[in-house]
């Protein structure tokens, strides 16, 4: 991985998912409210495929899946599912190209994780891929290529892009401490060696050659010391989540230029505090840190807590117009 340092995050995106099924809505309401730092949304209401697993799991490259009862399983060969996996993501960036057009800047694109996808994927037998450690380098490996292709193809759609690839893990937690449920639901998969863990997240975030990558995970207890060895740029994760136990480790992140991508705005409709209030948090950790309050808006960017998915267009809507007022707030008044 390069260094990252002098790459310019903007000052507040969104995580990824967004509520309803219009490609085109989705991407005019993200593109016109961050004009500095869009993302490409994702649909999962449309259905299997769209969904965060399935959508990954039709960028990977001679390995396939299909919908069970129980959920996705790696088969044989490209079927109805991937099919409409990759027909839908195609229409996800036809309506990217459209919005973009002219655009410079960073613009960032999500894809599920090695360790989230091989909790998530079952092999033919029912059991996770994490069960068996060459499917998990062989998911790895199928999952680097897929998202090399992927970033060459937004690129040449956005060519003024400078993208961020974020992986999302939120099951990565569970991965590192043994708590990933087998097909039973009786016992746990073992805890996977962190130094494995590393290993294999160096390998995917590789395939964004030279450019920064975001892991995000809105799930406790959030590795962030791991993700910066494993070469992350920035850690995405649910502000309110955190405990006075991340402290240290947050402060080594924003002193080695970690970008902290913070989620302070829920996920679901509810009440929205002004501005000031949702960043108040932020500020309060700073002081705490005995960090520069200047350093404030160089290191973070604002975000929901999590993918708007549940939430009603309206609140969607709303939500991520908070985050470029909340981030205002804070660059304006970072005491």
């Amino acid at each position: 991985m390069s260094d990252n340092s002098q790459f310019s995050f903007g000052a507040a995106t969104g995580v990824g998912s967004m509520p309803g099924e219009d490609a085109r809505e989705a991407v005019k309401t993200v593109t016109g409210t961050f004009e500095d730092f869009p993302f490409l949304p994702e649909l999962p209401a449309r259905g299997p495929g769209a969904d965060m697993i399935g959508r990954t799991a039709g960028m990977l490259v001679e390995l396939y899946a299909r919908v069970e009862p129980s959920g996705w399983r790696i088969g044989d060969r490209p079927g109805r599912d991937t099919r409409r996996a990759r027909s839908w993501l195609r229409e996800d960036l036809d309506a990217l190209e459209e919005f973009t057009q002219d655009y410079e800047g960073p613009l960032k694109v999500q894809a599920v994780g090695p360790w989230t996808l091989a909790a998530q994927l079952e092999l033919k037998n029912g059991e996770a891929a994490l069960s068996d450690p060459g499917a998990c380098r062989d998911l790895a490996a199928s999952l680097t290529e897929g998202l090399r292709l992927h970033l060459a193809e937004v690129g040449r759609r956005v060519p003024g892009a400078r993208i961020v690839l974020q992986l999302d893990e939120p099951s990565l937690t569970a991965v590192l401490r043994g708590r990933v449920a087998t097909a039973s639901g009786y016992r746990t998969h073992r805890a996977v060696d962190r130094q494995i863990v590393e290993s294999t997240l160096r390998e995917v975030m590789a395939a964004h050659d030279g450019g920064p990558v975001v892991v995000h995970s809105c799930a406790p207890d959030v590795p962030f010391a791991l993700l910066r060895r494993a070469g992350a740029a920035g850690v995405s994760f649910d502000f309110s989540l955190l405990t006075e136990r991340d402290d240290e480790a947050i402060g080594e992140a924003v002193e080695g230029g970690t970008r902290l991508l913070a989620g302070v705005v829920g996920g679901m409709d509810g009440p929205l505090s002004d501005p000031a209030g949702s960043v108040m948090g932020v500020r309060t950790l700073w002081r705490r840190l005995g960090l520069h309050p200047g350093l404030l808006a160089r290191a973070v960017t604002l975000t929901p807590a999590c993918g708007l998915a549940g939430a009603s267009p309206a609140y969607a809507r709303q939500a991520l117009a908070h985050c470029v007022r909340a981030a205002r707030s804070l660059a304006d008044n970072p005491e």
